[in-house]
């Protein structure tokens, strides 16, 4: 049967690859007449990356679904003073993925209705036009630090001192109020992209086309978990936004334990008292130094609370996944394996299994009966996993917009305890990040462990049944998807007929 296609272009990012991923399933699942093919476009820089590219094209094989693309990798383009590496490189991929596109459809027989673009890939846009369709934004962080972005972009689009300003802000107190969001949002949450030039200049860039180029914007957040913000975005005709489809949570739920680690964590997770375990992990690129992992260790061994903890370390460039550590005894406190070993465990983060990237059981993790808290790095898809399975957070941001996602989560939505919100540790144009003392560390693990904690745990698991019915047939992101869905078949060139 000639279908609906839809093309999909994710950045190369783990955590970007993997949400994408994850809607496209959902939209297939969720009505037949659609197909998705995803365009890969591989970085020459990040080699976890790419594997983990190669894994979902093997996942897309035996399901038999989702159709992919992998682009041959180019080699890395010329530097340009007045672009951002990242901006170089998704231009030059341009021109590949028209070819690859017309290609495709030379022996395809579905009909092309639209692009769904990572918020990083709106230069794409301008390969959608010559499609003549539409595109759409798949949006992966939050509602609201959408409504943040698009408030900067106003700023600096009214006058461009502004940004001036926002760069002057790095190092003081200074509130920003956006009329989508309850509380100011200070400085010190910004995202370190925003205090550097050209890379300031080129989100700003993105967040204008969101208004202008797309047709509609899909958030993997729930109208439950971000009412206010949403309906605010909703409705101000000030801001020209394209429809808001909040169709989350977005996640990949499905159990993959299939290492040695793996099955021994949860081995030793099956004998734990019940809420009593703590995880510590965070992200693809979340990684500390031997100073800083000296600290958690002391705090975790003076705080007395069982836990699990995923360690990496960093990989020495900006743009690459952070890798694991070989031997955690040179690494770890002299004895700190041996003195925690019936309290404890601590993991790698990633394998490789055949041609398949495995990372750390996250999900097996955080939807285990004995985990009574999570120490996040506070990215969008493990503040949603967390959710979903009503585990407390403490927020410790390393990257991105993550500082803004614990400042919402522990100010404006008032779901989890904060170790720190402004922790930065990730463009090598700034300063290194200062190293948390295991006293401060220690405290924050106490706070979210603590029994007495009862309000935040009640919030958490009020939104975490709020979250499942979310998704189910009559929950608002399944109304929200299914409005996508018709909306994305009546602007197709020729309509859904």
């Amino acid at each position: 049967m000639k279908k609906f296609e839809l093309v999909f272009i994710p950045i190369p990012g783990s955590g970007h690859l993997a949400s994408m991923f994850e809607m496209a399933n959902s939209l297939l699942a969720r009505d037949h007449r659609l197909a998705v093919t995803m365009i890969a476009i591989k970085l020459p820089l990040d080699a976890k990356v790419n594997e983990y590219i190669q894994s979902l094209y093997a996942q897309s094989l035996t399901n038999n679904s989702i159709k992919f693309i992998i682009l041959p990798e180019l080699p890395p383009p010329p530097n340009d003073e007045n672009k951002i590496f990242f901006e170089v490189v998704l231009e030059s991929y341009k021109p590949h993925v028209k070819q690859a596109l017309i290609s495709f459809l030379t022996t395809s027989t579905n009909h092309l209705v639209g692009f769904v673009l990572d918020s990083f890939c709106l230069t794409m846009v301008d390969v959608a036009n010559e499609f003549k369709v539409p595109s759409y934004v798949y949006y992966t962080s939050s509602a609201a630090y959408l409504a943040f972005s698009l408030h900067l972009e106003q700023l600096y689009t009214q006058d461009n001192s502004s940004n001036e300003v926002i760069q002057q802000s790095k190092d003081s107190n200074v509130n920003f109020s956006v009329s989508s969001l309850v509380n100011q949002v200070p400085s010190k949450v910004i995202p370190s992209v925003f205090f550097i030039n050209n890379f300031a200049v080129w989100f700003h860039e993105q967040a204008k086309r969101i208004r202008f180029d797309v047709k509609g914007v899909l958030i993997n957040t729930f109208d439950e978990l971000e009412s206010h913000v949403i309906s605010s975005l909703s409705t101000d005709s000030s801001l020209q936004l394209p429809p808001l489809y909040p169709v989350g949570p977005i996640l990949h739920l499905n159990k993959n334990t299939e290492t040695m680690d793996d099955r021994v964590v949860l081995k030793w997770l099956d004998d734990q008292p019940l809420q009593l375990v703590v995880f510590l992990c965070f992200g693809s690129r979340g990684a500390f130094q031997k100073d800083q992992v000296e600290e958690i260790a002391r705090a975790l061994e003076r705080s007395r609370v069982r836990f699990v903890w995923s360690l990496r370390r960093p990989s020495g460039d900006v743009f690459q996944s952070s890798i694991d550590y070989t031997n955690f005894e040179d690494i770890l406190p002299e004895g700190f394996l041996d003195r925690t070993k019936n309290i404890g465990r601590v993991m790698k983060w990633a394998k490789n299994i055949g041609r398949v990237m495995k990372w750390a059981p996250q999900v097996e993790i955080l939807g285990h009966p004995t985990i009574g808290g999570f120490v996040s790095h506070c990215g969008l898809n493990s503040t949603l996993e967390s959710l979903w399975y009503g585990i407390p957070m403490a927020t410790w941001p390393m990257y991105a917009e993550q500082q803004f996602n614990a400042f919402e989560l522990v100010v404006e939505l008032g779901l989890a305890v904060e170790i720190t919100i402004d922790y930065q540790n990730d463009l090598k144009e700034l300063d290194k990040p200062r190293i948390l003392s295991a006293e401060e560390i220690e405290k924050g693990i106490r706070k979210l462990m603590d029994d007495n904690n009862n309000e935040i745990r009640k919030k958490v698991k009020k939104k975490s049944e709020e979250c499942r019915k979310s998704v189910i047939e009559g929950g608002s992101s399944f109304i929200s998807l299914g409005k996508f869905i018709d909306d994305v078949l009546i602007n197709s060139p020729r309509g859904a007929n």
